[in-house]
């Protein structure tokens, strides 16, 4: 595997770890804002998950497994045509 592809692997690594977090913490600041707060103990547990998540997607990089890719190669297999 070249440093590229790792590189591009931890980039959408990166990118799907925001998201999720972007989405906890939408769904956090809606049921706030309805006056129905959620528990620490939840957060934390989501928390935990998309760590595990994270994990998973380290772990199939280094070993080459297909995982969920925001970003393709073929775009950067584009942007070598420039």
């Amino acid at each position: 595997m070249s440093l590229t592809g790792i590189l591009l692997g931890l980039i959408n690594i990166a990118i799907v770890v925001a998201i999720l977090v972007l989405v906890g913490l939408l769904i956090v600041w809606l049921f706030s804002w309805i006056n129905f707060p959620i528990p620490d103990n939840i957060q934390k547990v989501y928390m935990v998950i998309v760590a595990l998540i994270a994990l998973y997607m380290i772990v199939a990089l280094l070993l080459g497994m297909p995982v969920v890719s925001i970003i393709k190669m073929g775009a950067l297999n584009a942007l070598q045509v420039l």
